[in-house]
């Protein structure tokens, strides 16, 4: 997804650089409304799915420190590390759906010149 993202962002950038027609920004414009549509529903589901792993977390956690046993330690080390990769998923994600806000601005500034 990330590659996806990063590909998607460059491609819009360019040919909203190269673009002056009012026909065709109209399209650029659809074509990026659906793909905001398409991330702000990767965003959400991404957040719930990080959401959940930190309450999994907690609840290791609680059960380590009730328990002390070592094997719930090491479920904890490895649910730690997951949560980490998702929160740095996420960041992208929710900074690339507004940097596709702005780029939306953008369009609409060029039509309505």
């Amino acid at each position: 997804m990330t590659e996806y993202l990063t590909n998607y962002m460059k491609y819009i950038s360019d040919r909203l650089e190269k673009c002056s027609d009012k026909k065709e920004l109209e399209n650029i414009l659809s074509e990026h409304l659906d793909k905001i549509s398409f991330m702000q529903h990767e965003r959400i589901v991404h957040f719930l799915v990080t959401f959940m792993f930190a309450v999994i977390l907690c609840i290791f956690i609680c059960a380590f420190i009730f328990s002390e046993n070592i094997m719930l330690l090491i479920l904890v080390t490895i649910i730690l590390v997951l949560l980490g990769f998702y929160i740095k998923h996420y960041y992208f994600l929710e900074n690339t759906v507004q940097e596709m806000y702005k780029i939306y601005d953008r369009i609409l500034e060029k039509i309505n010149r």
